[in-house]
Order: structure tokens, then sequence, then C-alpha cells
């Protein structure tokens, strides 16, 4: 089941594509819907992002188009399903593009052998019972094949290709309103499929009434409800967590603790020290210092941490947080605060309310929210303004909301973002995000960002007029992928804008595993970000880690966008080195943080130096580096204890031990199980 996947996927620009055998099928070769074909819409907060249709056709197959425009993003496919008299699925053919160019993708079973081809892979097994084919790509509303089986096979669960179980389970209810007159729909959870459950509304007969992951799918007519069933499918979801919560923050986990004989990471003074010991009480950090000095108050849980690495709790600074799933899959990995750079206001204050109370185990977060321009190249999920007025009314909205920031997207108009960002400053709030099509990295420097998200924005500087004003399209990842490799560091503009940045602190954002895995994936070949995972998860999420990457314009190579991204990667070292603060984070799912340290280090970091853009620089980027990011007395203990060492190795981060989030204990193999690992990564 890809819905929830293949919407991040759409968010992040990943998704998959094998080099095509024969050229894609192209919009107007698709098929058209007829007017009675049932109509649903894709849309988020910021309005609508396209259309999808279902009818039959004559053979009884039933049929899908799907068309959308999503900040510059192409997704044009159609789809036909074909069911044997017995209703077992025996065809699937997909047809189309996306942005990841070739959307073909087949399944068949002929004599007892089932068989298919996707973007992704292709393979086959015998078909001996009764068992659904999971399609890597498709359409949005073609997911809705898997209900009907998913119901009927229960509490037994379905058998799935190309492996794998999956149930269903019911949830809350919801009575929405639109041409058709007020309707019940039922939340259900999808569990199995992927990593964390994904949710799916039915209808009382149990069709598919809609979707929401990040883009909802919803009946025409019926858009007005977007915001009434993401708050209901929200606390369907909140209401699984105090369970969690229950089993993690229990008395003994509140225990003092003492870690002794570990190898200590001193964010601070960017260091490693030998054989330190660190106690733990009332949620805070009491002592530090060399191993045998301290003894163990009465009722403390002693840690050996001979042969360990001890680091503060790791930062996210990119982590669009979805749900509460993917919170604790956050914490899973070590990531004990997180910074949201476009999220909701209502789920953030959820979050931290429930995290408050004890009710929800998450790290704790501090969120910005996305204003953009009105229009089809949108953000999803912004608030989306048509004027300055517009514009500077948002900002005071977030701020009364008790974000920490505010962040400006492609679409925005220029002019707009210097009173805005000024408002921002006088209200107290971040100003960050990317740069408007148009502008250039000073000019967004010069109208007031703190911050630049995403080192392509901070190649601007650098780039042709042309890609500059389409940078609110794919252009702003592709332009660099052509561009620069040829861009010399030390002459201008880009000499005087890592001097600029320096200057004035200017923080960048790099998400660098983005742009490798856009700009350099092989397709059908996990990437470099997710192979320490493959084994560890369901098999729907591991095929999707083996995206291919977007397809480049004319006149560009694959070679040009390889040596760009190491070039990008040895731009991020620069940055550093010349004081340009920078703070690590994913824009993924959150496993690839350490991969994304691990890039850093490549660029010229060392390995103190990568470790503190997760830990101490992402907490002064917020403002709270005098009670987090740091091993120091008097902190608030959030912490990560590694079973390896981390100075020989920073991806041995993978290798959680034990985590503490504000002086609780979570051990790290529990975790990882309730957020859907089935084992530690290697």
């Amino acid at each position: 089941m890809t819905m929830v996947r293949r919407t991040l996927a759409a968010l992040l620009l990943l998704g998959s594509a094998l080099p095509a055998l024969a050229a894609p099928v192209v919009k107007d070769q698709l098929m058209v819907p007829p007017g009675t074909a049932d109509h649903f819409v894709v849309v988020s907060q910021a309005g609508k992002h396209g259309d999808e249709w279902r009818w039959t056709l004559p053979d009884g197959s039933t049929a899908y188009r799907e068309s959308i425009l999503l900040r510059g993003l192409v997704y044009e496919q159609d789809e036909v399903i074909h069911r044997r008299p017995d209703g077992v699925i025996d065809r699937v053919e997909v047809r189309g593009v996306t942005p990841n160019g070739d959307a073909a993708e087949s399944f068949a079973i002929d004599q007892a052998v089932a068989k298919w081809k996707s973007p992704v892979d292709e393979g086959a097994a015998p078909y001996l019972a009764p068992a659904f084919y999971a399609v890597s790509g498709g359409t949005f509303l073609a997911n809705e094949a898997m209900i009907g089986p998913l119901l009927a096979a229960g509490a037994k669960g379905l058998a799935l290709l190309p492996s794998g179980k999956g149930t269903i389970e019911p949830a809350a209810t919801l009575v929405v309103t639109g041409p058709g007159g007020p309707r019940t729909i039922r939340l259900h959870f999808i569990k199995g499929v992927n990593q964390t459950p994904q949710a799916v509304w039915l209808n009382s007969d149990g069709s598919v009434f809609g979707f929401w992951g990040g883009l909802g799918v919803l009946p025409i007519g019926y858009e007005a409800n977007l915001d009434a069933l993401i708050a209901a499918q929200d606390a369907g979801i909140a209401k699984l967590a105090p369970a969690t919560a229950r089993r993690f923050l229990t008395p003994a986990a509140r225990r003092p603790l003492l870690i002794r004989h570990v190898k200590l990471f001193d964010a601070d003074r960017g260091r490693f020290v030998a054989d330190q010991e660190v106690a733990v009480a009332n949620g805070r950090i009491v002592r530090v210092g060399p191993s045998g000095r301290g003894k163990a108050t009465p009722g403390t849980k002693v840690i050996d941490g001979t042969g360990k690495t001890l680091v503060p709790g790791l930062w996210d600074s990119h982590m669009h947080m979805s749900d509460d799933f993917a919170a604790l899959s956050e914490l899973a990995i070590g990531v004990t605060s997180f910074r949201n750079p476009g999220g909701t206001i209502e789920l953030a204050q959820s979050q931290e309310r429930r995290r408050k109370a004890g009710t929800l185990l998450a790290p704790e977060g501090f969120t910005s929210v996305i204003i953009d321009g009105k229009g089809p190249l949108a953000a999803q999920g912004s608030m989306t303004v048509a004027s300055l007025d517009e514009t500077l009314a948002a900002v005071r909205k977030i701020k009364a909301a008790g974000m920490t920031g505010v962040k400006f997207y492609t679409s925005m108009t220029p002019a707009w973002i210097a009173p805005a960002a000024k408002l921002a400053h006088q209200l107290g709030l971040h100003v960050h995000g990317h740069i408007p099509a148009g502008m250039r990295t000073l000019d967004a420097v010069n109208a007031g960002y703190d911050e630049i998200t995403h080192i392509y924005f901070a190649t601007m500087q650098a780039m042709p007029q042309a890609v500059v004003d389409k940078s609110n399209t794919t252009l702003r990842l592709t332009g660099p992928g052509r561009y620069f490799k040829d861009v010399d560091l030390t002459a201008e503009p880009m000499k005087s804008t890592i001097a600029t940045l320096a200057a004035r602190k200017i923080v960048v954002d790099p998400t660098l595993v983005v742009v490798e895995t856009v700009l350099t994936s092989v397709a059908g070949t996990v990437g470099p970000s997710y192979a320490p995972y493959v084994g560890t998860l369901p098999a729907a999420t591991e095929r999707s880690f083996k995206s291919g990457p977007i397809p480049l314009p004319e006149g560009t190579t694959r070679e040009d966008a390889t040596a760009s991204f190491a070039h990008m990667v040895d731009y991020v070292g620069v940055l550093r080195h010349a004081g340009v603060p920078i703070v690590a984070g994913t824009d993924g799912s959150g496993i690839e943080l350490l991969h994304e340290l691990e890039l850093y280090v490549t660029g010229g970091m060392t390995v103190a130096e990568a470790l503190q853009t997760a830990t101490i620089v992402p907490a002064r980027n917020v403002h709270v580096a005098a009670r987090t990011g740091s091993i120091k007395v008097g902190k608030e203990a959030d912490l990560l204890l590694v079973d390896c060492d981390v100075e020989a190795d920073i991806g041995n981060l993978r290798h959680v031990d034990q985590v503490v989030s504000n002086g609780v204990r979570l051990d790290g193999d529990a975790l990882r199980t309730a957020a859907g690992f089935s084992g530690r990564p290697h």
C-alpha cells in the first residue's frame, strides 16, 4: 500500500524510475475519462493540486486517470485493474509519467505464476493462494483495490506480493457533507504493509471515501471537509499513542542513571573524551567527569559504557513531522529534538501538549509554518497569500499559535519578503525557507532570511538567470545539477556569498541526502541513506528505497548532475570552515540523518564537526542551547548511547543502544520494535 509513502515521495521529490526500455506513454496518449466517471480531487490546505477519475471499461476492468501538478512536479498516469470472475486481480497496467520519468508498471497471473515489472524491480512467484500485488507506483485512487481483499481477509491478514502481509483495523468515524448529502465515513489503519500504519477513510459499504497523507484525495464537492478529516485522523492516531507511552514512560525508566567508562562527545568544545561518566537524575544531567569519581545513589540504573559512545540526543533540523508514528520512528534512531520546517499548527500544538502530559512518546519539536503565494505552484500544506497584507496576517497568526518560525517559499512575491521578515523578527520568529523565484541567495539574506533551506538555494547566487527565474519549478534542483560543477568557490560571486553568509552567521540547512537521491541515485538499487536498514523494514518500504533520479532537462547529463552534487558536498564543508553554521536535516523519513552526517565528513568536516551540526548547532539555531544540545551539568538529559566508537566512524551512530529523552531511559531495541523496525541496522 503506497498511499502515504507515495505522497511523501511527491513532497520530497523521492520516487522511483528505472531507465525506460521504450518511451513513456505521454499525456495525450493516456485514457480520457468519460463524463460519467467518478471524479476525485487531489488537495491540501493550500488548495487543489490535481484530479483523479475512476470508471468501468467494457470488459469489466476498472480504469483510473490521474493528473497532478505539485510545485512544478507533474503526474500524468492511467491505470487499469482487471479481475477474474472470482474477484482476484489478475492483471494491472500503469502507464504515463511522474516526476521521476516513466511510470510503466505491470502485473499478471499466468498459469498460477504471478509476474511483475515495476519502475524499481521485476520478479515472479508462484500464485498458490489469494494474494495482492502491492503496486510500486500507480495512481493514488487505485490504492483502493487493496481494501476489499484486506477486509475479507480479516485478522488473519492478506498475503502481499512481492512479499509481506497486511491487515486493516477500524477506528474513528466522521460525518462529512457534500453534493450527495451527509454521510458517515470511518477511519481505518492498514498495518504491516509499510513501516507505520497507513490511514484510509471508508464509506459505510466498505468502499473508499478518500485518503490523507500530506496530500488528500477526496470526492469532488467534499473538499470543504478536509480540515475536519485531518483533525479526525490526527485524533484517531493520537488515541493509539498513550498505550505506547505507558510501555516506555515507566517509573523504572525514570530512575536515576549512571553511565560509566564511556567515550563522551563534548559538543560545546567539539571533541571526544575517553573514560567518562555521566549521572542523570530528575530529568537533568547532574554529573559529568572522569569515571570512578562518583558514587551511584540507591536505586540508580548503572550502565557500563565500555566500548560505547555517549553523544547528546540528535537533532533532525528538517523533519516534516506527519504524525505520531513518524515521531516514534525519529526517537528510535536517537533523535530527541527536531525542527519541523513546514508543519501544521494544529498537529504541532497537539503533539507538544501530549508530549508534556506524558501521553505521547516523541522528540521535542520546533515548528515553522510555510507561507507561499497563491497559485498552481504553491507548496502543499502552506498558508497561501495573495497580497502583502495577507502575508503579514499569516506571520501574526503563526506567532499567535506559538510556532517558532516562518518559512517562505518559492512562489512568494519577492517584494513581500523584506516587510514580512521584519515583522517576523519583531515578533521573535526565525525566518528561513526556499528562495522565491527571481531572487538569488544574497537577495534573500538582504531581505531578512536567518537561514537558507537546501544547499541548492545556497548555490542560486551563481546560477544563470533562467534558473533563478524558474526556481519554483524543478529547475531549483536540475539547474544547480547542470551548472554547479563548474562554479569556482574561490571566485565571485561565490567568494562574497560565502563571506556574507559567514559574517552574518546565516544558517544553512543543506539536506544533501535529498539532492543525492534526486540527482544521482541508480534506479533499482538501494541508495546509501537506506542500505543499512535493508532487512529491517517491510517489503513495500524497502522497495521504495530503490528510487531512481529525476529526469534531467535536455542538455544536462547524469554525469553533470553527479559532478555537481559532489561539488555541493564540498561546498558544505567550505561553508562550515568559513564559519557558516550548518544544521543537519533529512527532509525525509528520518533514517537518512546518519548518511547526511557521513556526507559532511566526505566534504571535509571532522567527525566532531559533523556531529555538532546535529547537536549543539541546531540547539543554538532555535535558541535552546542553554538547556539542551550538549552533555553538561544542569542541562536536560537528552542523550544517545551508541554501541560502537562514533569517533572512528560517524555511521556508527546507527547502532543505538539507549536513548535518554528528558531523563527517561528508552531501550533502543524496544524503540525500534515499536517504530516498525524488525531489527538493528547493519
